[in-house]
């Protein structure tokens, strides 16, 4: 029991943490509908992680069995989990480098998809495949670090609790902070790029995107506090 409590508590933390670059990407796909509704598309956005998470602990046998070789393409060996995480790395990069893109040009993203009228059900489709997409990290270190399902599913919901507490300062502190904004976009940029070299075997040091972004963010941080003092 204390080695299943133990597992609870490191692998809650880690929960977090996974669900951190979650919590920013659901903010900027939030700020796409009217400020009335950004919680609410937030909280369910956040909700739907974790629906997905739980779904995706209980196919672990499933997800175990996609290691076999589907097929093979220019010398490389593609099995479902490897698809899995090229079609994750790709739709990241696609989502991310588009926002910065118009955000160079001059036009925020939200500014433009409501103009397009920008849909509830659009906005939870992206939603959903976001948290699919995050999810497999999740549930891939949940699988690593427990061998007791409840465990992993309680680490689940007791992180999505502290996400859901946090969110609204998140959200407050990226949206009023561009550059934040950009910074979270960067980084998940930076996970695309290793969900596609897991995709093809190249194994990319978790650790070291972890540091590169906390180093990243503290920086901006201190840039920040600067501003604000020469004001």
């Amino acid at each position: 029991m204390n080695d299943a409590l133990i597992s609870l508590f490191t692998l809650t933390i880690l929960e977090i943490v996974l669900g951190i670059d979650n919590i920013i990407f659901v903010t900027i796909l939030a700020g796409k509908t009217e400020e009335s509704k950004q919680g609410r598309a937030r909280t369910i956005g956040l909700l739907m992680g974790m629906v997905v998470r739980i779904v995706l602990l209980f196919g672990i046998n499933w997800i175990q069995r996609q290691d076999h070789t589907l097929f093979e393409f220019a010398g490389h060996e593609f099995s479902g989990m490897s698809l899995l995480l090229l079609a994750g790395g790709l739709f990241l990069l696609f989502q991310s480098v588009r926002e910065i893109h118009l955000k160079m040009v001059g036009v925020t993203p939200e500014v433009q998809e409501k103009g397009k009228a920008y849909s509830w059900s659009a906005l939870m489709l992206q939603m959903l495949l976001i948290n699919v997409v995050f999810s497999l990290d999740s549930v891939i270190t949940a699988i690593g670090m427990a061998d007791v399902l409840w465990v992993m599913i309680a680490a689940v919901i007791i992180s999505m609790i502290v996400m859901l507490a946090a969110s609204r300062p998140i959200a407050d502190f990226v949206n009023a902070n561009p550059s934040i904004k950009i910074l979270a976009l960067s980084f998940l940029v930076l996970i695309g790029v290793s969900l596609l070299g897991e995709a093809f075997e190249q194994h990319i040091n978790k650790g070291y995107i972890y540091f590169a972004m906390a180093f990243s963010f503290t920086l901006e941080l201190i840039n920040l506090r600067i501003d604000r003092r020469s004001k």
